[in-house]
């Protein structure tokens, strides 16, 4: 899996949820999780999410933390149960520096009812995709939220620790799937 903290700020306005946006725009080839800093604002006619567009829910921030995962083995099913261990890897990285338990439904996390992430996976014609991101600053979110800088916390340095952490258990994954035998009849 290749990782990558982009180090310029990105706007991420939901076109970059699109097959190949790592390899197209930075070379990186293959299963990836990428991550940069920029503010969010996504308009009605880019969310991949039908629940939102039909509600009218406005998803902005002013600075986030953003994760993009490609990965070119699997469906969208088995996307969904990454994008899920993914906020659990955010989720212990966050507790792990806090001291304190975060709450997770499905995929999204909260901090005594302050929401601190956004996150959807989809299908592309070649691959599936996760986007899953963390509020750094909270001025003028949409819904009560929580924030990196809420805990002093280094988006940067949070960041390589989350990469880090979801390339290892990806790896693990694959290690597991390796060393076992069939079972018999």
């Amino acid at each position: 899996m290749i990782s990558a903290f982009l180090p310029k700020k990105i706007k991420y306005t939901g076109k970059q949820l699109t097959s190949l946006w790592a390899y197209r725009n930075f070379g990186l080839l293959g299963d990836s999780i990428v991550a940069f800093i920029g503010p969010c604002n996504i308009s009605f006619n880019l969310m991949v999410d039908v629940e939102d567009v039909r509600g009218r829910h406005k998803i902005y921030s002013s600075l986030m933390l953003h994760f993009i995962v490609e990965h070119f083995d699997c469906g969208l099913e088995k996307t969904v149960l990454r994008q899920r261990m993914l906020a659990c890897i955010v989720k212990d990285t966050l507790e792990e520096q806090i001291k304190r338990r975060l709450k997770r439904i499905g995929d999204d996390l909260y901090d005594n009812g302050r929401k601190l992430s956004i996150s959807i996976a989809t299908a592309s014609p070649v691959s599936t995709m996760i986007h899953f991101a963390v509020n750094i600053e909270t001025k003028r979110t949409p819904v009560k939220t929580a924030g990196l800088n809420d805990y002093k916390i280094d988006p940067k340095q949070f960041g390589l620790k989350v990469i880090q952490a979801y390339t290892e258990e990806m790896q693990s994954v694959r290690q597991a799937r390796c060393k076992v035998y069939p079972v018999r009849d």
